[in-house]
């Protein structure tokens, strides 16, 4: 009967270890697993102190170890039982007992003997699990006294024991000599298995505390094991993975020496075809571990694994082959260990494998095409391909009718032959040379498609599937690549206008009149993912990546041809990805060879995948899994395909695809049903003008049979709640695509009632409301006559959604006033309205009229502005009026204050604006912001004219008669708006204005020249040249005459005023203001500004002034084109582009410091606003922000504070505005950035200061999306530095300030690590591979150190992320 265990005493744990010696195996196993409970029950105390005790359940537990049943032996060695009893009992005695203890326990462990034993591996599985269990060292923290307690046993008992000798004496004297070492025994067979285990182990948990001498004789033991030929490669490749491990730990010298022997090695004129290919395994493998460590040495070690795989080599084994018949196994070994190695080589050391890059792809390209049971005077000719250098013929040479099928080339395969393993390999290490040599590099000299890709594409052949997949995978990634870093082409405005019935649609570039242009106001935008015009033909570039993709796209098509016709599930899954990549980067490209992948594709598509093999069973799952994938990978190519080619082009085809698509939207499996529904979008749209692909009838008829099954999906009961939300969208699109009455020939009116009805219907399903809304705003920005929406359905609808406006979900609440805007916006939707229908909607507007969200703020005045227009009767009334006044009180701004203006001017246009009038002057006046409350008053003003019950007189007599400054800075801010509206009929003079200049007060002054430049922007003769005599004069007067400057040069496009007689005298007065340190700031704005009104003029004079050698005016110069970049218009643009490149160089080069900080912000600025000007051009940029990054030593200096003595760097800031330069190039140009550099520093950078290191956290998350390859690689690194971070206490007298960094810092540290677990859940867990075992320590020691923590900071993640 088991003990009761809810409180143990060692008594317990004692009276079950007689019963381990009963006679009843059954007895004993139940006994063992009692035992197993009470010490897992036990608390922090239990057997602390009681050494009695632990001894004897120690050796309870080791005689167990040698029970005739296995079932006690496998208990015994239970993980739980094991870590709970070291744990308890070993470690306690650590504690409380002297640390000699521990060395006569390892020598007992160490020293068991088993008999009775059925695994003779107990043994030493039972010691890894004590090493394991041991206090151990963490990489980068001082060791505790603890992990030094057992470091010593493991020093002075184990490694003896495992090495035959005492490596270091530790003083003692005398000492009895060492039984045959572990690593010794079973020397017959060559070294035993369970013992190099144990050594890997120990290297795991004691690597950081070894010394030199442990480590040189742990060396020497391994590569003892490698030589010896009686050790069969099991144990050779632990010995391989033990090497790899303790290289981590070789100091600088030792490595060298090791480096140099492992050469010596490689020079053996005796060497053997296995000890080579060990000695390749053991440094790809050290590639892996000590990637940058080893980087130093690849110019000694890299040319012996390049000479396995010469070409002298290659050839040699050819006339082998000719003689024997049949290929060296061993050789095969070498090169397939070879090639594994290049591939850690480029994919780890990249750079230090720079030298090597012709080598290397000579070599991957060698083998890929390598097969010994295909005919040699083929491989001679793809050799001699390579060898040219030419681009392959892939014409109809490469895949020609007449050729044998792929099929056929099977039947050439031998069960014997693994040359397979040879080719994959290659292909694994050209995907490395591409992935890590194409941004910038090797891709833009051609060198990846003019070498690598045409071999890819001719090994489409190859006839076993692994290899296959890896070239078909290795090519796609290739294409990918060339299409990083650009944008798909956009849907030309010209025709979206046209199908809205000359509706503007939004351009994406910015206004320049306005930078806070609103961008609620867009009557009858059509949603882009209507996708109206019909794709041209983009012309091939003419040089590039993307010109040489386009060259050998039509044979890529032609390959995927073939492989779709022949080939497994997989295969066609993975070259169905493939052109889905070339549809995508080439933006079409199957122009004229759509037609040999069509009728593959819609068979793919209505293919329930069963016919797969047992290989592509094996590789992707069950076979009806893979078929449903590839499935729908293939209904994201025809979409592709729709999306990116024009209707002439997929016309003849429309007849197939269709009735393939319906098919699959049918499907019962969710995921396909839905990805068809996206299809299904895209075929709406050829089939519908202005595309129209076909003749009439069939476009009527497919059109049809899409509205049928779409309906039925829509309103199924039984479908899947995401196969119902992509059908609601599909058919939102099929009525925004048939609006009008030219196209009711396309869809019947009745039909079009009822699919108005099933929408009505989804609004108040609330599973499908939001789906329903969205729908909603499609159709209403495309209706176009009266007859397209029913007046009683748009009544419904519009008050359903009003209804949505109270809901809590704001999502739900923002596409709510989204789709009322279209509603409302469309003149002929509005026109259905009906005075009691308006009235309820502004009534549940009312609510959202507050500052609390400016989205929906804006939007809802801006529904409220159409409205007024309809109504204005009804919609204004003193709720409006109130909800506007507490409006303004708010601190707005942005577009929701554009749109609250708009509202207020189209009031005042409506003549009934004299109500807002008074409460905007009674109950708001003085108690808001006087440049807000101005601005609005302002305009009623002037849109109300006599109407609003005030004059512009009014306003002027209070300006002059008031004493409260407040007021006058209100007076002020109405003058300046309504003069600038009121343009040349403002009866207001400058004199007005300027006559406050000199005011006492702080504010009116500011005010006055704010007011002085808005109306100066309506009437630029009457009010600049004041203005410029200002800023003639020094002090405070020139300061403000540059604030007015600013405002007329911001307002004056807006108000339609000429500045051009004034731009060459606006110039020399900034020029010679801004120098003024108080004014540089100002004057380098109003410059930037001005640069935009005159490009040609004053572009060519900031890029002369960049030269200047007065570091001030450098600086103001670098600010002014900073504020061109963010409000600048085509013509600009133009004539910027030929010199950016120029002026970034310069500003970059600047001998002064905080120039180059002002450089880093401007190529920042220009990074995120004209990147197709700078992303060009950054190879050059780079290294500069990249130079800035590092720590300048001449920089830092010392000063005296008191009797302390502080150190102060000098390049801080710049280095802090380098690194923010980097995040916005890593964020907005990747692709074009060396991915090793960029690791470089931001690991380099979270070392730094508290905001470089907060940067770098940040850059980190971002790096894990954009290149999760590199980060896996680099998680060891980033550990290091985590750990140190954690690690680092404040000290005891550090300010506040200090202590809440140091916090911040360690939540942002945990924060981080947690995501890079989530995203590689592998590295944290897995203890198999050699890299990633910094990372894996360093996750379970915050796992366990900062358990609170990290549980704390995992809640935040989990919210964010939802």
């Amino acid at each position: 009967m088991a003990p009761n265990v809810s409180n143990p005493t060692p008594n317990q744990a004692l009276a079950l270890l007689p019963k381990l010696n009963d006679a009843d195996a059954d007895l004993r196993y139940m006994s063992l697993n009692d035992l197993c409970d009470v010490l897992n029950a036990g608390g922090s105390n239990f057997l602390v102190g009681d050494y009695h005790s632990s001894a004897k359940i120690i050796d309870g537990v080791l005689m167990t170890l040698d029970d005739q049943n296995g079932e006690v032996q496998n208990q015994a060695i239970k993980w739980q039982l094991l870590v709970r009893l070291i744990a308890i009992s070993v470690s306690a005695l650590v504690l409380k007992l002297p640390p000699d203890i521990l060395s006569p326990f390892v020598h007992r462990v160490s020293n068991i003997k088993t008999t009775n034993s059925v695994d003779s591996s107990i043994p030493a599985t039972a010691l890894r699990t004590f090493i394991t269990a041991f206090p151990r060292p963490l990489a980068g923290v001082p060791p505790s006294p603890k992990s030094q307690d057992a470091y010593s046993a493991i020093s002075r008992v184990l490694i003896p024991r495992l090495l035959g000798y005492i490596v270091i004496p530790h003083g003692l004297e005398n000492l009895p000599s060492v039984p045959l070492g572990m690593l010794e025994i079973g020397s017959d067979n060559g070294a035993n298995t369970d013992a190099v285990d144990v050594m890997i182990e120990v290297i795991r948990c004691f690597g950081p505390m070894l010394q030199d001498p442990e480590k040189q004789a742990f060396q020497t033991s391994i590569m003892s094991i490698l030589d010896d030929g009686r050790t069969n490669s099991v144990v050779k490749k632990k010995a391989v993975v033990a090497i790899s491990l303790l290289a981590v730990y070789f100091p600088d010298r030792l490595l060298s020496v090791f480096v140099t022997q492992t050469a010596e090695a490689f020079r053996d004129p005796q060497l053997t075809l296995p000890k080579r290919r060990l000695l390749i395994t053991m440094v790809g493998s050290l590639s892996r571990s000590i990637p940058q460590r080893l980087g130093q040495h690849l110019k000694t070690i890299a040319p012996f694994v390049l000479n396995a795989l010469s070409e002298q080599e290659y050839e040699s084994a050819i006339e082998d082959l000719n003689e024997d018949g049949a290929p060296n196994p061993e050789v095969e070994e070498v090169r397939e260990a070879g090639l594994v190695a290049l591939e850690g080589f480029l994919a780890s050391c990249s750079n230090d494998m720079r030298p090597f890059t012709n080598e290397s792809i000579d070599a991957a390209l060698r083998y890929v095409v390598y097969d010994p049971n295909t005919a040699m005077d083929e491989d001679d000719d793809e050799m001699d391909e390579i060898k040219g250098n030419e681009k392959a013929d892939l014409g109809e040479d490469g895949f020609d009718d007449d050729e044998a099928d792929f099929e056929e080339d099977e039947a050439m395969s031998d069960d014997d032959d693994a040359s397979w393993k040879i080719r994959r390999c290659a292909a694994k290490a050209l995907y490395a040379i591409i992935s890590t040599r194409s941004n910038g590099d090797l891709l833009d000299n051609g060198v990846l498609y003019g070498r690598i890709a045409p071999v890819l594409i001719n090994r489409f052949r190859e006839r076993e599937e692994n290899v296959r997949l890896e070239i078909l995978s290795t090519l796609a990634s290739l294409i990918r690549k060339t299409g990083e870093g650009f944008a798909l082409g956009m849907t030309s405005v010209e025709a979206d206008a046209e199908f809205t019935g000359g509706f503007a649609v939004p351009s994406r570039k910015r206004r320049r009149v306005d930078s806070n242009a609103g961008s609620f106001d867009v009557p009858g935008m059509l949603p882009p993912s209507t996708g109206l015009a019909s794709p041209t033909d983009s012309p091939s570039p003419i040089s590039g990546p993307k010109a040489d993709l386009a060259q050998l796209s039509p044979a890529i098509v032609r390959g995927i041809a073939q492989l779709l016709r022949e080939t497994t599930v997989t295969v066609k899954q993975a070259a169905i990805s493939l052109l889905r990549d070339l549809v995508l980067v080439q933006h079409g490209g199957l122009s004229n060879t759509l037609g040999k992948v069509i009728d593959s594709l819609v068979d793919a598509v209505t293919s329930s995948g069963t016919s797969s093999t047992s290989a592509s069973a094996s590789i992707g799952g069950s076979a009806a899994a893979t078929g449903s994938k590839m499935r729908i990978e293939t209904l994201q190519l025809l979409s592709a395909i729709c999306d990116t080619h024009a209707s002439r082009i997929i016309s003849p085809h429309i007849g197939s695809i269709v009735p393939s698509v319906i098919t699959a939207i049918k499907d019962k499996n969710y995921k396909v049903s839905s990805e068809a529904l996206l299809s299904v979008e895209s075929i709406i749209k050829i089939l519908t003008p202005p595309r129209s692909a076909g003749s009439e009838q069939q476009r009527r008829l497919n059109l049809g049979s899409i509205y049928d099954i779409v309906l039925t999906r829509t309103v199924a009961t039984d479908a899947d709640l995401e196969v119902r939300q992509r059908a609601i969208h599909a058919l939102a699109i099929l009525l925004a695509r048939t609006s009008g009455s030219n196209n009711s020939k396309l869809l019947a009116r009745d039909n079009r009632s009822k699919a108005l009805g099933v929408l009505q219907d989804r609004l108040k399903n609330e599973t499908t409301r939001i789906f329903a809304v969205n729908a909603i705003d499609i159709v209403a920005a495309s209706a176009r006559e009266q007859d397209d929406l029913a007046p009683g359905w748009v009544r419904e609808v519009v008050l359903e959604l009003g209804a949505q406006l109270r809901k809590a979900d704001r999502r739900l609440r923002g596409a709510s006033l989204t789709a009322l805007r279209s509603l409302v916006a469309n003149p002929v939707i509005i026109s259905h309205l009906d005075d009691q229908t308006i009235h309820q909607l502004s009534e549940m507007l009312l609510p959202l009229l507050n500052a609390s969200n400016l989205n929906l703020l804006g939007l809802s005045l801006t529904v409220l502005e159409k409205l007024v227009q309809r109504d204005s009767q009804t919609v204004v009334d003193s709720h409006l009026n109130s909800a506007l006044c507490e409006v303004v009180l708010s601190s707005i701004g942005g577009s929701a204050f554009d749109a609250y203006l708009d509202l207020v001017g189209t009031i005042g246009a409506h003549r009934v604006g004299k109500p807002l009038m008074q409460g905007l002057l009674q109950n708001v006046g003085v108690s808001g912001d006087p440049a807000i409350v101005g601005k609005a008053i302002g305009t009623l003003l002037v849109c109300g004219s006599s109407t609003v019950g005030v004059t512009i007189n009014d306003f002027t007599n209070e300006l002059r008669t008031s004493k409260d400054s407040q007021r006058k800075c209100l007076a002020l801010a109405i003058l300046g708006e309504a003069g600038l509206r009121l343009g040349s009929k403002s009866p207001l003079e400058p004199n007005l204005f300027t006559a406050h200049f000199t005011s006492k007060s702080e504010s009116v002054p500011r005010a006055a020249a704010i007011a002085i430049g808005r109306a100066g922007a309506g009437n630029i003769h009457t009010y600049l040249p004041v203005v410029l005599s200002n800023s003639e004069k020094a002090g405070n007067l020139q300061y403000l005459s540059l604030h007015s400057i600013k405002e007329i040069l911001q307002y004056a496009n807006k108000a339609q005023s000429d500045l051009s007689p004034y731009t060459k005298q606006i110039w020399e007065k900034l020029l010679s203001a801004s120098q003024l340190e108080d004014n540089k700031a100002i004057g380098a704005e109003c410059m930037g500004r001005l640069t935009i009104v005159d490009s040609k003029t004053f572009l060519p004079m900031l890029q002369s002034y960049l030269q200047d050698p007065v570091p001030v005016i450098r600086g103001m110069v670098i600010q002014a084109i900073r504020f061109t970049f963010a409000e600048s218009d085509e013509a600009f643009d133009e004539t910027l582009k030929p010199v950016l490149m120029n002026m970034l160089t310069t500003m970059l080069n600047d001998a002064n410091l905080e120039n180059r900080r002002l450089g880093l912000g401007t190529l920042n600025s220009a990074t995120i606003n004209k990147p197709d000007m700078v992303l060009p051009y950054l190879g050059n940029l780079i290294p500069l922000v990249m130079k800035e990054t590092r720590t300048n030593p001449d920089l830092i200096r010392e000063v005296q504070m008191g009797p302390f003595r502080h150190k102060v760097d000098d390049g801080l800031e710049l280095r802090k505005s380098a690194y923010e330069t980097l995040y916005s190039l890593m964020e907005h140009a990747y692709t074009r950035i060396n991915p090793r550099d960029v690791f470089d520093r931001v690991i380099a950078g979270i070392e730094d200061v508290h905001e470089i290191k907060v940067l770098c956290n940040l850059m980190v998350t971002k790096l894990i999306v954009l290149d999760p390859d590199e980060t896996y690689r680099r998680l060891d690194h980033i550990a290091d530095r985590y750990r140190a971070i954690l690690s680092s206490k404040p000290s005891e007298n550090a300010v506040k300030q200090e202590v809440e960094k140091a916090a911040e810092a360690s939540k942002g540290v945990l924060k981080v690590s947690i995501l890079l677990h989530n995203a590689f859940p592998a590295a944290s867990a897995s203890s198999a591979t050699v890299q990633g075992q910094a990372w894996k320590g360093y996750w379970e020691w915050i796992s366990k150190e900062f358990k609170n923590q990290l549980a704390s900071v995992e809640n935040e993640v989990k919210v964010q992320t939802a």
